[in-house]
């Protein structure tokens, strides 16, 4: 038997359309094989059949319907009386919706994959299967109730095999297509973001740029709102002149079976992902690696989360960001978001972020449950059967993340924290170390321009060295580098060498060096702070306890001091040296901020920065 319910609803046997004549019969039809073998109610027929003023006689049409099905089916297709109502099971009957998700699946992994030509390829297959509207010969009441969430997963479909066609580098091909898509579907801004990219590719700039504007109008216009943030990033990068114009991922829309909750677009609250990222590649691969299997567990029980570890502006963050924008596929179901550290070290109750969380699941406001235990409860119970990816950034303790994390087989979460024990259990730990001379000047070459760092090399390789070879200094500088192009690399590199300037010029936007710091600083006990402050008067910033000189506190007791240290991430462990103890390393910009701290310069330095914070800086 085949079945086909995405245009004009039909029955085949043999290649035989059945004679299934009447809209009524037609709905009965669709709803038993929309719900893919789940019971639907006689009251959800009722709806599907009469809406609100069904007859007397509403039992008795419906067990006419199934009856008519039942002798046009023969014994191949069994629909059985499930009380409160109806079961079909198909067997092993071909239906074009679920062929239809097959292939979406399978081309939205395969474009998650960067497998281009595969994706579209399936994503193509999956649209041929539509023969105009779907449920078209069924009932007004069903096609209001079903059509729109079937319409919106269309559109997802269409919109995904464009992207792959456009990272293929058909754009000349797709202009024609796009255009007429777009005067179809004026509001949808992803395919209008997509024919701004196709013309703009196919060196149309003043079309694609026509486009925005045109757009922007209609929205205006029907709705009252200016363009989303995706679409206004391809006008951006379009009036850049950007030579890697891409897309913003929309999240799916899944089709949900009509005898249950209908499923909406996945919840989201990933922050953008991180523009030219740079370095970690093997953190990385760790990360994506340990999670990407998680969307396709089966059995039950807890799976470990993973916690990213680091100094002060290693990267954690970012890291994190990017790695749960690759895994947005694996976790479709949605992907939730909360910081939970503050400037000043302390802790982000998560009272406060369970609240969001149902919020963005979908609980009312009204039901959200006053104590964390039953915030809780009701927080895991929506996600036991969910694929939703929870990253939890700056985690301060375990007392703090516990209520947070999911308990379900199919959800996972990834942690970054600056202390690597920050969980009670097992987890699997990523730890982040400086970046490699080539990935550090890899990202100054990714955001100032590679032709900038190419031509001063030397100058270049001292930067990298001055910033300790991390992502946020390199960043800054980098952007800074960026925004003013008349700067040279060796200019700046003066402005770094002064040690008593060197924090000051690494802070630039919203990114500071010393910010991240202090935020550290502020955890440690007074003994560790002194302990910290002692090591800035060492002539190596590698040592070991042996070469420390604690007032009190014997070789253990040093250990013991320096072990505070490198769980606050403020030091790091290099190795172990030829007496078989720890080696350490003090960085040199933690060395420059713990001078600051015993010295008083940063309260003075932090009120001189609050007066500038509106002054316009030259490189800032």
């Amino acid at each position: 038997m085949e079945f086909r319910i995405l245009g004009p609803v039909e029955a085949r046997h043999d290649g035989t359309v059945l004679p299934l004549a009447g809209a009524k019969i037609h709905t009965v039809l669709t709803a038993l094989l929309l719900a893919r073998g789940r019971v639907v109610s006689d009251s959800r027929l009722s709806e599907f059949l009469w809406g609100w003023s069904p007859p007397t006689t509403m039992n008795a049409q419906i067990y006419t319907y199934i009856s008519r099905l039942r002798k046009q089916f023969g014994d191949g297709i069994d629909i059985a009386r499930c009380q409160p109502g109806y079961a079909l099971d198909a067997g092993a009957s071909w239906i074009d919706s679920v062929e239809y998700d097959r292939l979406d699946r399978l081309g939205r992994e395969a474009l998650e994959a960067r497998h281009f030509e595969k994706a579209s390829t399936l994503l193509a297959a999956a649209l041929e299967l539509w023969r105009g509207t779907p449920f078209a010969s069924t009932t007004e009441f069903l096609c209001e109730t079903v059509v729109p969430q079937w319409e919106e997963a269309w559109s997802t479909t269409l919109g995904c095999r464009i992207e792959a066609d456009l990272a293929l580098g058909r754009h000349h091909e797709l202009i024609a297509e796009l255009t007429r898509l777009v005067a179809e579907h004026p509001l949808n801004e992803r395919l209008r973001a997509q024919l701004m990219t196709a013309l703009y590719r196919a060196s149309r700039q003043g079309d694609a740029l026509s486009v925005y504007r045109q757009g922007r109008s209609v929205l205006r216009e029907e709705l009252g709102i200016d363009p989303g943030p995706a679409l206004r990033e391809v006008h951006r990068q379009v009036l850049d002149g950007s030579s890697e114009l891409g897309l913003q991922r929309w999240p799916r829309t899944q089709p949900g079976p009509v005898s249950g909750v209908t499923v909406g677009a996945a919840a989201t609250m990933l922050p953008p992902d991180v523009t030219h990222f740079t370095g970690h590649a093997l953190p990385l691969s760790e990360v994506v690696y340990e999670l990407r299997g998680a969307a396709h567990l089966r059995h039950s029980g807890q799976q470990h989360p993973v916690v990213i570890t680091g100094m002060p502006g290693s990267g954690k963050s970012a890291l994190a960001v990017r790695a749960a924008h690759l895994l947005r596929g694996q976790f479709a179901d949605g992907q939730l978001y909360a910081d939970l550290g503050r400037a000043d070290g302390s802790r982000r109750d998560p009272h406060a972020v369970l609240q969001d969380f149902l919020h963005v699941l979908g609980v009312p406001a009204h039901a959200v449950p006053g104590s964390v235990a039953e915030r809780v409860q009701l927080y895991r119970g929506l996600l036991t059967d969910r694929r939703v990816l929870v990253v939890l950034d700056d985690v301060v303790d375990a007392a703090q993340v516990a209520p947070l994390l999911p308990t379900g087989a199919r959800s996972r979460a990834i942690l970054t924290s600056r202390t690597p024990t920050v969980l009670d259990g097992a987890f699997r730990l990523i730890r982040l170390h400086p970046l490699s001379t080539g990935e550090a000047l890899a990202l100054l070459s990714a955001v100032a321009g590679p032709e900038r760092v190419a031509s001063e090399p030397a100058a270049a390789d001292s930067l990298a060295e001055l910033c300790d070879r991390s992502p946020l200094a390199l960043r800054i500088c980098a952007s800074r580098l960026a925004e003013e192009p008349g700067m040279r690399v060796a200019e700046l590199l003066s402005r770094l060498l002064p040690a008593e300037r060197r924090l000051d010029e690494l802070r630039h936007g919203g990114l500071d060096v010393r910010a991240g710091l202090r935020s550290s600083y502020a955890t440690l006990p007074t003994a560790s702070r002194q302990t910290l402050h002692r090591l800035t008067v060492l002539p190596r910033s590698d040592f070991s306890a042996a070469d420390t000189e604690l007032p009190g506190a014997g070789e253990w007791g040093a250990e013991e001091a320096l072990e505070v240290l490198a769980d606050a991430r403020l030091i790091d462990v290099t190795g172990v040296g030829v007496d078989h103890r720890l080696v350490y390393r003090l960085p040199s910009l933690v060395r420059l901020f713990a001078q600051e701290q015993e010295q008083g310069w940063g309260q003075a330095q932090a009120q001189d920065r609050g007066a500038r914070v509106q002054e316009p800086t030259r490189g800032v």
